[in-house]
């Protein structure tokens, strides 16, 4: 363990061993860090905020503040951030609210880039990459292996799926499916994440079958409950396409389309 001497840590902060606690940091009392994350200069982790193992966390980052939330009522909600994450400059991560399950969590091996914010109760699933300033409103779900370009805005109780993508300066106002490549204020559909479909193993055969769902849902013409029957009679066959027909069956604020 190597705390700086102008770092200050709350008698009650379980610190593991391997823990590196950069100048002039602050630590609160319900804080607990796991082994061999370093924290930088300058941060401030506070709250009741768990953080795993193996987690590198830059100068400057608020991380387990209170929610901007006026219904806020110092009730002792949590944040939880899993293990191997980078989280660089003045990012921002906020407690849950008790107004839903009381918990933010952000998962494992994400690559969260400077500025940004994940706001109360939403939940950050694993290795995903967040661009400078991209922004998460409250009760946001990301699934694993998303990317949000640089500045992206993502409105309250959305769900972004796995594997999609977001073009820099995207406005995700309705729920964006699996695999779907977005841009643009509203966001509008361009295909799927091809490339990212391959590095991440899928084979070529189940990508031309989310290519026929994504022209189902798109580009077919039909009504949403149609392309979704279509799409989930598909699914049948093809277990690739299991993840995108559950997503679009179940969407409280609609999808992008």
């Amino acid at each position: 363990m190597s705390i700086h001497p102008t770092a200050i840590v709350h008698p009650g902060a379980r610190i593991a061993e391997g823990v590196e606690i950069g100048a002039y940091s602050v630590i609160g009392e319900h804080v607990e860090i796991g082994e061999g994350t370093r924290i930088g200069p300058h941060v401030v982790v506070e709250g009741h905020t768990r953080i795993g193992r193996n987690n590198r966390i830059f100068q400057f980052c608020s991380i387990g503040s209170e929610p901007q939330d006026k219904k806020y009522a110092a009730e002792p909600t949590r944040l939880e951030i899993g293990d191997g994450n980078t989280i660089r400059e003045f990012c921002s991560f906020s407690t849950g609210t008790v107004q839903d399950g009381g918990l933010t969590r952000v998962g494992n091996d994400n690559w969260i880039m400077a500025y940004v914010h994940v706001a109360h109760d939403c939940m950050v699933g694993n290795n995903t990459i967040f661009a400078n300033n991209a922004t998460l409103a409250g009760h946001v779900s990301v699934g694993d292996w998303a990317i949000l370009g640089g500045f992206t805005g993502v409105h309250q109780f959305v769900r972004v799926g796995a594997h999609s993508f977001c073009g820099v300066g995207t406005v995700l106002l309705q729920d964006l499916p699996p695999f779907v490549t977005v841009s643009g204020n509203p966001a509008a559909p361009h295909g799927i994440n091809s490339e990212g479909l391959k590095r991440r193993g899928y084979t070529s055969e189940g990508i031309m079958a989310i290519k026929r769902a994504y022209k189902t849902l798109y580009r077919s013409g039909l009504p949403l409950a149609e392309a979704r029957a279509q799409i989930a009679e598909a699914a049948r066959e093809v277990p690739e396409l299991q993840l995108f027909s559950d997503f679009i069956a179940d969407s409280g604020r609609g999808i992008v389309r």
